[in-house]
């Protein structure tokens, strides 16, 4: 799907990921130091908004405009002190430029696009990351098409944790977790398809993600 697909996908409902942050985000960050982090293809700033809220000043780049207006209105209702921790940029995760300065955190979620694009995405997202910095890396599993719930339904854009760290092979950076995890889903926004109903009527299943979280050696 190109920007202005994503620009229309955003204008047809409101917060279309939610509001609370990705919850294998927050169980691989919290409580670590905060420093300057970058959230590519950050969608409405879900993810983005909870790192500040955790102290850490952050960058989020899109290309759908609509979603990154919406992401200013969020954080037009936040604190000071966490909105002030706040940048948006309009970019293509495949194709913006690497920072003089790189970031101490880069993260990678949902970001679902054929293997040569994937590439391309990470290698940028590898070139972001300082010295010392941590790599984030979070996708629909191909494995989920199959036995899991909701996601994409096209294999094409689907990863592995083998997919992603041969992409990233060429960086050299250190492994910390690779692995394929299994997410409870009930009525999380856009991922209800192909659930079973509830006693109470809430969609549920089990989506499968591909996790993997990397570390650039220190200088």
């Amino acid at each position: 799907m190109d920007s202005q697909g994503w620009d229309d996908r955003y204008a047809a409902s409101e917060l279309v990921w939610g509001a609370a942050p990705n919850r294998w985000v927050v169980r691989e960050l919290t409580g670590r130091t905060p420093g300057h982090a970058l959230d590519l293809a950050t969608g409405e700033g879900r993810n983005a908004i909870w790192l500040a809220a955790q102290g850490w000043e952050v960058t989020g780049l899109d290309f759908s405009a609509v979603a990154l207006e919406r992401a200013e209105r969020l954080t037009a209702e936040l604190p000071d002190e966490v909105a002030d921790r706040l940048t948006w940029r309009h970019g293509d995760a495949r194709t913006h430029e690497a920072p003089t300065v790189g970031y101490d955190l880069v993260l990678v979620a949902y970001l679902q696009l054929p293997a040569a694009d994937r590439r391309a995405a990470l290698h940028r997202a590898a070139e972001a990351l300082a010295p010392g910095g941590t790599l984030l890396v979070i996708g629909h599993d191909l494995s989920n098409l199959t036995e899991g719930v909701g996601g994409p339904q096209d294999p094409a854009v689907l990863l592995t944790p083998r997919d992603v760290l041969a992409d990233l092979a060429p960086y050299g950076l250190h492994t910390v977790r690779a692995e394929r995890v299994r997410r409870e889903v009930d009525t999380e926004p856009g991922h209800r398809g192909g659930a079973t109903g509830s006693a109470t009527g809430a969609a549920t299943g089990v989506a499968i993600d591909a996790l993997v979280r990397l570390e650039r050696g220190a200088a």
